[in-house]
């Protein structure tokens, strides 16, 4: 977990960079062709770590600051936040009333013995509902889509239903499952070894990461995502005080970024999928490390989110808060 396994292209991967990121085209035939030259995709710089990044997941903030006044509280949410008192509030919005005695297991395992826990900076999307929890619920998808591009180094295949297999080719591995799923809320938990230079020696870990989501519209028709992230930290015995003295700063730093950069590339895709859903339709083709029928709902996904864009763009509204579940389930 302390390993930065490389997801997302460096600068040296970027054709063009300008803050750490870059834009290249959707392609069906590869990164060069110019086939979805309509809509393009921004892809985050630099390395992360995959215990810490949820895909989960551009953001004009004060237009959609009201779209969960609940993830805000009182610190700022633009700041990480490792205070006792946010990891107790953490703590307090698990919804352990809806899990099995498996799941309440898996996070009991991290919460008795935490080495590390981190409240993310907030983040706010241009974002379909839809797209976004489809995204969010399928980490396969995204990491398959860095794969088409080569710019990642990370393997993510489902083995069961809400579990995945997680490989880096650097030496770390492990499991990723969604213990619980709604619209506003989604439970991680993470099982791995890591092996690599900065640890010197195999360390193994968990991780529960519990992701608070809200949406709002604007009047334009277009949906913005405020996410919040908790993440939870435990390693073992022999490598805690590796882990919380030499790469806290350093995990705490990747971390903020992977949220960002994670959070920024789904925006990034849903807002393709608005302008050029035929070029997704055919990306979603290529994405052969995924299941069939996840594959299919990903370009279905596509149209839907096209369809909207144009409704809206002819049927102005109003502002609204979604308090409810998006009318079509994504799972």
């Amino acid at each position: 977990m302390a390993r930065l396994a490389r997801l997302a292209p460096t600068d040296a991967d970027a054709e063009h960079t300008s803050g750490g990121k870059m834009a290249a085209a959707i392609s069906a035939g590869g990164p060069g062709d110019n086939t979805l030259a309509a809509g393009t995709l921004e892809l985050g710089g630099g390395r992360r770590c995959w215990l810490l990044a949820v895909l989960a997941i551009a953001t004009l903030w004060p237009t959609a600051a009201g779209a969960e006044p609940r993830l805000l509280g009182r610190r700022d949410p633009l700041k990480a936040d490792a205070s006792a008192a946010a990891k107790e509030e953490a703590i307090r919005l698990i919804p352990y009333q809806r899990l099995d005695s498996a799941a309440r297991a898996k996070i009991d395992s991290v919460l008795a013995d935490t080495a590390l826990f981190r409240r993310l900076p907030v983040q706010v999307i241009p974002c379909d509902p839809e797209m976004y929890l489809f995204l969010v619920e399928h980490p396969d998808v995204v990491v398959n889509i860095w794969e088409v591009f080569g710019i990642t180094q990370l393997a993510v295949n489902e083995i069961a239903p809400d579990t995945f297999r997680v490989v880096e080719e650097g030496g770390t591995t492990g499991t990723m499952e969604l213990l619980y799923a709604s619209h506003d809320t989604h439970v991680f938990f993470a099982d791995g070894e890591c092996n690599g230079p900065m640890t010197g020696r195999p360390i193994r870990g968990r991780a529960l990461v519990v992701l608070k989501s809200g949406y709002v519209r604007e009047t334009d028709g277009q949906y913005y995502v405020t996410c919040r992230l908790d993440a939870f930290l435990q390693v073992d015995r022999a490598g805690v005080e590796l882990v919380t003295r030499t790469l806290q700063p350093i995990i705490g730093k990747v971390a903020d970024a992977n949220f960002a950069q994670t959070t920024a590339f789904l925006g990034s895709l849903s807002r393709t999928a608005a302008t050029n859903p035929s070029g997704v339709v055919r990306l979603a083709s290529r994405l052969s490390e995924v299941q069939p029928p996840v594959r299919q709902r990903f370009a279905e996904l596509a149209q839907q989110v096209a369809a909207k864009a144009t409704e809206a763009a002819v049927q102005p509204g109003e502002v609204q808060v979604v308090a409810e579940e998006p009318a079509t389930s994504v799972r």
